[in-house]
């Protein structure tokens, strides 16, 4: 019933490291800002180096089915931030 001691470890790895990932994207995303460069030009960007590293991780097969559903994901809200200007 409980994981053990080195999955648990495995997983909390991985999230450190996304952790540690998205406060560097958050970084150069607030530099590239401050920077002049429109918020939606920065988001198009990281969008296309995102599908880039996908695609040559997993092949575009496997991220064109990730993309499919990507609309139902936004419709749902799981990229809204509650509360917030949009």
């Amino acid at each position: 019933m409980f994981e053990n001691i080195d999955a648990l470890h495995d997983r909390l790895a991985a999230e450190d490291e996304r952790h540690a990932a998205l406060d560097h994207l958050l970084q150069a995303w607030e530099d590239a800002i401050l920077d002049g460069i429109d918020g939606a030009c920065v988001a198009h960007a990281a969008l296309f180096t995102a599908f880039k590293e996908l695609v040559a991780t997993y092949g575009e097969e496997q991220v064109a089915d990730f993309a499919q559903k990507l609309p139902e994901r936004v419709r749902n809200g799981e990229f809204t931030l509650r509360g917030m200007a949009q």
